[in-house]
């Protein structure tokens, strides 16, 4: 059965513009950028999503996650492309400005600098037929969930990508991780209620208690 979700509308009632092709195109031309640079990155966010199977509709930006001691260099090279490059209020991201798009260079993910095992974790794939190193699923969703403020709390913008990657995030890692915070512990506690994850009851047990490091499954098993 197919989860329809409604696409968000303006203070007007009128539906936002679609930027999905722009923003496809301006990812792609960063990726290639940013390749050639040589430093290690990793595509995030909405597009990343996207790149792993979730539906695609972006209205906001392109994110890319470098590691902090890379960052003069990789905003070097993407001025040398032709990227408009700006200071950010947030000392943890650059902004970047092509053909109408913002781009988002991230130096801190889920609250932790971004390092090289983040990255190593990383898993090439086709993004508009452009290959380029995309978030792991479970290291998506862990930012995704570090982002959730009650400022910003968009459930019904999480759960599809939940539902698309739901058997390829370790969610007895998040769940050891985010039960004390909690917005992204109602996140899991709707995951569980509406059967996208198992009782996490089940999954502590498996994750040996809020500190074990025992070997982590996802949270279902393949549907028929």
């Amino acid at each position: 059965m197919s989860h329809h979700v409604p696409a968000p509308t303006t203070e007007t009632g009128e539906l936002p513009q679609d930027h999905t092709g722009a923003i496809l195109e301006v990812t792609k031309r960063v990726a290639s950028l940013l390749k050639a640079s040589g430093s290690p990155f990793a595509l995030a966010g909405s597009v990343a999503a996207f790149a792993h199977g979730a539906p695609a509709r972006f209205q906001h930006d392109t994110d890319f996650c470098v590691r902090p001691e890379d960052a003069e260099e990789v905003v070097a090279a993407l001025r040398k492309g032709g990227i408009e490059m700006r200071e950010s209020s947030e000392d943890w991201l650059v902004k970047g400005f092509a053909d109408g798009e913002q781009i988002d260079l991230i130096f801190e993910l889920a609250r932790r600098p971004v390092g090289a095992e983040l990255l190593a974790r990383a898993e090439v794939r086709s993004v508009a037929s452009v290959y380029m190193p995309v978030l792991a699923p479970t290291d998506l969703m862990d930012g995704r969930l570090a982002a959730l403020t009650e400022h910003y709390c968009d459930f019904g913008d999480l759960l599809p990508v939940a539902r698309v990657l739901r058997e390829r995030i370790n969610w007895v890692r998040l769940d050891r991780e985010y039960r004390d915070m909690p917005l992204a512990d109602a996140f899991l506690y709707l995951l569980e209620r509406l059967d996208v994850i198992e009782p996490r009851a089940r999954l502590r047990e498996r994750g040996g208690g809020r500190n074990g490091d025992r070997a982590e499954a996802s949270g279902k098993e393949p549907r028929p």
